[in-house]
């Protein structure tokens, strides 16, 4: 079973990572759209002991390639990567697609999985709506 060990790594009975989860925006040219984005990780890894990464897209660093392999170089023999996309448009069901097939051509022994784009789960829907309802009496 795994065990929480260091800052936030989930090692296996022989010290090993095995599970990674990155985080994957689209990217924006300024630096402070990534904000949200950083909040949610930092609430992500103060509940799990699974080592959590951001990775974008486009113009902010790092790029999904370099966050995946950041995790690899330290063992994660599995990746879960959460589409931070309100659907599933074109650079789910496609860039990030193909980034991934490229990750798996690259590194054959790792597990890489996508969710689905986060605005596709009835919970993000709920409490969007809630956010929304509440807007009107602000």
């Amino acid at each position: 079973m795994p065990s929480r060990a260091g800052p936030g790594l989930v090692r296996g009975r022989g010290g090993e990572l095995t599970r990674g989860l990155i985080l994957f925006g689209h990217g924006a040219r300024d630096p402070r759209w990534a904000e949200p984005f950083e909040r949610l990780a930092a609430r992500i890894r103060a509940q799990t002991p699974c080592e959590v990464r951001l990775a974008y897209l486009q113009f902010i660093k790092p790029d999904l390639q370099a966050a995946a392999e950041s995790l690899i170089a330290a063992g994660a023999t599995s990746i879960r990567i959460v589409p931070i996309f309100f659907g599933q448009g074109g650079h789910v069901t496609g860039d990030l697609t193909s980034l991934i097939g490229r990750l798996r051509e690259r590194h054959p022994g790792v597990d890489l999985e996508s969710a689905v784009a986060v605005g596709e789960d009835a919970a993000v829907i709920e409490a969007l709506a809630a956010y929304c309802l509440r807007s009107l009496s602000a």
